[in-house]
């Protein structure tokens, strides 16, 4: 094809946390003729993942959504802007007259901290309608490391990142950045820059259930038995504390009061229970204490645990006392051009400001913890519901007691592209563009990013007249509940804070972003202590209230014995071409070797008399699944691993690739009951579960 009737769009790709720059060409006629990674992209140089070429499926999907439709007594009808918006709104104001605010609740979906439009746009919503029933994905992924950041640092975004490309030593544990691109560590390439640790003489040692891609590239693997990642971390405290290192961010009276916490966690007191030896225990301690630079990472194995936040807390804690804090090689703080800290307050009260009223849950950050969503249906609490670029019944515990709860609603609206697992409850759908017809600014993940670079992408294709924007409907909706009559295009939001963030003095704004379609290098990262904390008094809490009062939980469940009926684990697991559940549509992505299957290692298959790849019955307290089990010596004895985002056999769905590739549900198993109480977020790892029949 000539080159001269080709042109090249190039974007940052929003389908994971690794934003990897794009270079699409299109012909003549405006046809993909191939998207590819940019070379010129200062993040990522020209690395994809294959998410990235699927943008082109999810933007011509016969099955995504592009007009509002209604449910009726005949199906799913189209109806216009102006009749869907006001009947949402009306029901809504008349539900709250009615039960008051908190009878609407709200959830936001993981892909909503991906559009800069939701970001900057759906807060106004949620402040128009003044409902304490907010809940999101965040109680299922991240919340520890928010709430240990807020309880450390100041504020839940003040999140450290490992300094991947200056690091001597990475310590990864529960993480598995090759499938995830990182994972609240934007790193796009992770292959290569996990190679040039080896390559400059260091190490990379992961502690996994599972023997992950990550594992396999890494230097050393160690299986950890599941969610006894916290004695593993407090016994490397209990070496680490011990050495004598001078460190100005922290009260050295706490350094003696937390050695004095960790004195009975000695490696050879966990060794049991983890399946770790005190020798490999102490020799990983050592390691991070001798090496140049060394970082510890750890992801959504020790996130979604009885005991996430205390696991987050030891891993802040290792950084800081190796002096490996904000410092090059270890964890340090990106310093991003918007800065979505620009007006946080310092030391602001963010947890427990009120509670669920089922289980007297405390709040954090405005939200709920999504393990109780159900419940407060159940007992009424919850009339109505808004859903915003989520799945909760594929991606919370107890998926069906969503179903059942989400049948009881008096209305339910959803924001999404497709009629999936949960938006088919809604009475009406309403679906912006996405992708390739939007213009995006990544808010969250270049805050989150191991180098400070800053890129705008703009449209590709334009929107038609009958749809809208995410930022349209959401600010549609708040002026028709509130009675305002403002519509700003969130480029005005973007321009402000470039203008006054870190690189406005010189000269950075949005004009100048959009003269750069590669986005611009704002360099490696840099320390900023104590300079950024927002902690009242400016220095690192290295022992906060909460935490120490969680301790003792932590030293009361050694006592606890595990059930005979439910005798293996159940623990998760991604792949590199799947993004949770609403990524399954694509044919490009979902064909191949069937991937939702239940790992087994043969030694545990073997003592149970089952086959390889036959059709099993697995079991939890709240539910069963059928699936097929595939034999690894790549995970544990007694520990099984199911991957998440599957299950897309529900009645009325209208997916049709993902309907073909349904597997099962892995949330038809986890228990809502099983949270880290401290911080309130679900407790996917571990799982107690039995295979109770061969079919």
């Amino acid at each position: 094809m000539n080159d001269e009737n080709l042109r090249r769009h190039y974007r940052a790709c929003n389908l994971c946390e690794a934003i990897c720059g794009l270079e699409i060409t299109l012909d003549a006629n405006d046809n993909i003729v191939s998207i590819r990674g940019d070379e010129d992209d200062p993040l990522s140089r020209g690395y994809i993942c294959p998410k990235a070429v699927a943008l082109q499926d999810i933007y011509s999907d016969p099955n995504r959504l592009k007009q509002p439709v209604r449910r009726t007594a005949n199906g799913w009808e189209t109806i216009t802007w102006n009749e869907a918006f006001d009947e949402v709104a009306e029901r809504l104001k008349e539900i709250q007259s009615q039960h008051g605010k908190d009878s609407v609740g709200i959830f936001q979906g993981n892909p909503s901290v991906h559009n800069s439009g939701t970001l900057l746009s759906a807060p106004g919503l949620w402040r128009a309608l003044g409902t304490k029933n907010r809940f999101s994905a965040t109680s299922t992924d991240q919340l520890p490391h928010q709430f240990v950041a807020w309880a450390m640092f100041g504020h839940s975004f003040l999140l450290p990142v490992p300094d991947v490309d200056r690091t001597n030593y990475m310590l990864i544990i529960g993480g598995n950045p090759l499938a995830s691109n990182g994972s609240l560590m934007t790193a796009p390439a992770m292959n290569r820059r996990l190679r040039s640790i080896r390559e400059r003489g260091g190490k990379v040692v992961v502690v996994d259930p599972r023997r992950t891609e990550t594992a396999k590239q890494a230097d050393q693997h160690f299986f950890i038995k599941p969610a006894t990642d916290v004695y593993f971390l407090l016994a490397l405290l209990n070496v680490v504390s011990n050495k004598e290192e001078q460190n100005n961010l922290v009260d050295e009276n706490d350094v003696a009061r937390l050695r004095l916490l960790v004195e009975d966690y000695t490696p050879e007191s966990v060794a049991e229970y983890t399946r770790l030896t005190a020798e490999d225990i102490r020799a990983i301690a050592e390691d991070l204490i001798t090496a140049k630079s060394a970082v510890v990472y750890g992801r959504m194995g020790v996130s979604v645990q009885a005991f996430g936040g205390v696991c987050h807390w030891a891993i802040n804690c290792l950084n800081i006392l190796t002096g490996n804090f904000d410092r090059a090689g270890g964890a340090m703080f990106p310093t991003p051009a918007f800065d979505v800290l620009a007006r946080a307050k310092r030391g602001a009260n963010s947890f427990n400001r009120w509670q669920s009223k089922v289980r007297g849950l405390p709040e954090f950050d405005s939200e709920l913890p999504s393990a109780t969503l159900a419940e407060e249906i159940e007992h009424g609490e919850i009339k109505a519901l808004i859903t915003s670029a989520g799945n909760p019944v594929l991606s919370t515990p107890n998926g069906k007691s969503l179903e059942t709860a989400f049948s009881k609603l008096d209305y339910m609206v959803s924001i999404d592209i497709y009629i999936n697992e949960t938006t088919r409850f809604a009475n009406i759908i309403l679906p912006p563009t996405t992708g390739l017809e939007v213009a995006h600014y990544d808010l969250v993940f270049h805050s989150l990013a191991i180098r400070n670079t800053a890129k705008y992408s703009e449209p590709l294709f334009e929107k038609d007249e009958n749809q809208r924007h995410d930022w349209e409907i959401f600010q549609e909706l708040t002026n028709r509940i509130s009675g305002g009559n403002e519509l700003r295009n969130p480029e005005e939001k973007i321009d402000m804070a470039l203008r006054f963030g870190f690189y406005g003095k010189d000269g950075l704004s949005l004009a100048k972003l959009k003269e750069q379609p590669h986005g611009v290098d704002l360099g490696e990262l840099r320390p900023c202590l104590p300079e950024r904390l927002l902690t009242e008094d400016r220095r690192i809490n290295l022992l906060p209230d909460l935490i120490l009062r969680d301790l003792e939980r932590v030293r009361d469940c050694l006592k606890k014995s595990s059930s005979d009926e439910f005798d293996l684990l159940l623990i998760g697991r991604r792949h590199l071409r799947s993004n949770n559940s609403w990524m399954h549509n694509t044919e490009r992505l979902m064909k191949g070797r069937e991937r939702c299957t239940l790992l087994i290692h043969p030694e545990t298959a073997k003592k149970k008399g089952l086959t390889d790849k036959s059709v099993v019955r697995v079991g939890s307290r709240i539910g069963e699944v059928e699936t097929i089990l595939e034999f690894t010596t790549d995970i544990m004895p007694d520990v099984i691993s199911l991957p998440h985002g599957f299950g897309h056999t529900r009645d009325g769905v209208q997916l049709d690739v993902a309907t073909q590739y349904a597997g099962a549900s892995i949330n038809d198993l986890t228990d809502n009951t099983l949270i880290d109480e401290l911080t309130g977020n679900a407790a996917f790892s571990g799982v107690p579960v039995c295979i109770r029949t061969e079919i």
